[in-house]
């Protein structure tokens, strides 16, 4: 079980807490999904960002949620708690925030489409998600280095970003915007890189290797990933392609009849919503 945040996580939650002044809204109450995978570190900014915002910390594993807890709490005398967020560990019910950030959470998923309909379950109407996967081309090199060596492979498949965007549709969201960009870390040695590989996850494929593993398969790992050295020197080079998306949870349609009745509240959001929309087609 981590005690704490992989390197790269935290350097993805980073850049996309980042993409975040792009976007209005400002939610009074958000979900940090799994922030123990996801980056703990990245949760301090993102609570400078909306200081006012009540949040609901979600780890399903209780194990966890120890480590997401003695992390993200403050002592009752530090002064950084007087003006700190709410801070609650559990999980939205229907419609409960505004926003879900989840980093580096839906290619650990081994139901997927369960885990957006999560998502899309606890947004109330016009919330937005926010979060971030691994690609397909990620460790193509620590793959390619498996098959040579006839070893089941290293990790399961990643799904493409333009899949993703299909499951968003299908699952309800609206808008998603999906990119893409691939970051390659290298270390100083063989020991470094596998060091950081045991961090980033666990897994899934249904063909992994199911036992423990000795010392000469430890030894015949690190040979393998000797080789791929970077072009700037010997260190050993991993390529990750990171996938962002965004998309908003789209207000419940209006079930016309010959007779339809709308409570106040009801009627506001329709019309903040056609002036929203007539403004846009100007």
């Amino acid at each position: 079980m981590p005690t704490g945040s992989a390197w790269l996580h935290e350097e993805v939650g980073r850049r996309m807490e980042d993409r975040l002044q792009w976007i209005k809204r400002k939610p009074e109450s958000w979900a940090h999904w799994e922030p123990v995978q996801g980056g703990l570190g990245v949760h301090a900014a993102l609570a400078q960002r909306y200081p006012d915002a009540r949040c609901l910390v979600v780890e399903p594993l209780a194990p966890r949620r120890a480590v997401a807890e003695r992390a993200l709490h403050r002592p009752w005398w530090s002064p950084a708690r007087w003006n700190a967020s709410p801070l609650q560990f559990q999980a939205p019910g229907e419609g409960e925030v505004q926003m879900v950030w989840a980093n580096m959470a839906l290619h650990m998923a081994a139901d997927p489409q369960a885990l957006l309909r999560s998502w899309h379950r606890a947004l109330a109407p016009e919330g937005f998600l926010m979060f971030s996967c691994l690609g397909p081309d990620t460790l193509r090199s620590v793959r390619d280095a498996w098959h040579r060596a006839g070893w089941p492979e290293p990790a399961h498949a990643f799904t493409d970003m333009h899949d993703w965007g299909d499951m968003l549709v299908n699952t309800g969201f609206a808008e998603p915007v999906m990119d893409m960009e691939r970051i390659t870390l290298t270390f100083s040695s063989p020991q470094r890189a596998l060091s950081e590989l045991r961090q980033l996850g666990r897994n899934l494929h249904v063909a992994r290797f199911r036992g423990l593993r000795g010392r000469q398969w430890h030894r015949q790992a690190l040979a393998a990933l000797a080789p791929m050295a970077s072009d700037s020197g010997s260190d050993v080079a991993l390529e990750f392609e990171v996938i962002y998306g965004h998309a908003l949870k789209a207000p419940p349609r209006l079930d016309i009849q010959p007779e339809t009745q709308l409570s106040l509240e009801e009627m506001r959001r329709v019309l903040r919503q056609g002036r929203a929309l007539s403004g846009s087609s100007q």
